[in-house]
């Protein structure tokens, strides 16, 4: 360990060497690498803020439980307090008539008129009831085996389809990440054997003069992950302009969309794009050095 520390001049002198031999090329690596991981946080923030769209749908999911007419207001309150004991209710709501009426008027809008036909009000009080998409069958199966409860609007169909988005968001999220993730292993990997199989006339030399593996392959990794660095940095730079242009101009045109705070997304971006980046250089130099046993 005091040889490696006491080498370390020679190692980042050697890097230096090595960045200056392919300014151009390593100059045009930096970028790209800066590119692939803004595209890797453009992903991670997407993912974000699908992931809160997902929460959100998932706490407005909900089902509807009609009773009977029967019911005094006793038992209305008793089945009240059984449903809201049921595993995966998170909330419940009793709808009056006059309540469901309006809602309809509001969905018809200039073709409520037809309502009007109606002597009494068509509509019956019901029971509105957030619960869990997660177990959104067993919950259904349950509302339906429950005394005085006579029909469950489930909208299955619909609560369906907001669990394949969330599934489908999560998978997506994973695959980009990988994918981003491979890409710059391999551009960083190829990278350096263009370095080792520059310089395969001073490897070749130090081998011979008996030069450890690590003495040899050290620069090559100090110059992937300095490389890597430098990219990452560009990277945070260019998501910090990204998040605060987005965040101005969504916050004032789509103010609904649930957006996490911006601080937070910045704080991560600048915590772990530069960390992502030194994980992903040190791995594509290791990938690279396996090119000093092929050259002779």
């Amino acid at each position: 360990m005091r040889s490696f520390l006491f080498n370390m001049g020679y190692f980042i002198k050697e890097s230096g060497r090595i960045i200056r031999l392919n300014l151009l090329s390593n100059i045009f690596s930096v970028i790209g690498t800066g590119l692939i991981l803004l595209l890797l946080g453009i992903i991670v923030t997407g993912t974000s803020v699908g992931n809160r769209l997902v929460v959100m749908l998932n706490e407005e999911a909900e089902v509807n439980a009609y009773f009977s007419k029967e019911l005094t207001s006793e038992e209305v309150e008793q089945l009240i307090e059984k449903i809201t004991n049921l595993d995966g209710v998170r909330a419940l709501r009793i709808v009056d008539e006059d309540e469901a009426k309006a809602s309809m008027q509001e969905i018809l809008g200039e073709e409520a008129k037809i309502l009007e036909l109606f002597d009494d009000n068509p509509f019956e009080a019901f029971i509105e009831i957030r619960i869990d998409i997660e177990v959104m069958n067993s919950v259904i199966e349950e509302l339906r085996g429950v005394d005085g409860i006579e029909y469950v609007r489930d909208n299955q169909e619909i609560l369906e389809k907001i669990k394949d988005i969330t599934y489908a968001l999560e998978i997506l999220g994973y695959l980009m990440i990988a994918a981003v993730g491979i890409t710059t292993v391999i551009i960083l990997s190829h990278m350096i054997r263009q370095g080792i199989y520059n310089n395969k006339e001073q490897i070749n030399t130090l081998k011979l003069l008996g030069s450890p593996g690590i003495f040899i392959g050290f620069p090559y990794i100090l110059t992937g992950v300095f490389l890597t660095l430098l990219g990452g940095i560009i990277a945070v730079i260019a998501m910090v302009l990204l998040i605060n242009g987005a965040y101005n101009s969504l916050g004032a045109t789509i103010p609904f969309i649930p957006l996490p705070p911006k601080d937070e997304l910045i704080t991560n971006m600048v915590l772990w794009l530069p960390v992502l980046s030194l994980i992903l250089g040190f791995f594509g130099s290791l990938f690279g050095l396996s090119s000093i046993g092929e050259k002779s």
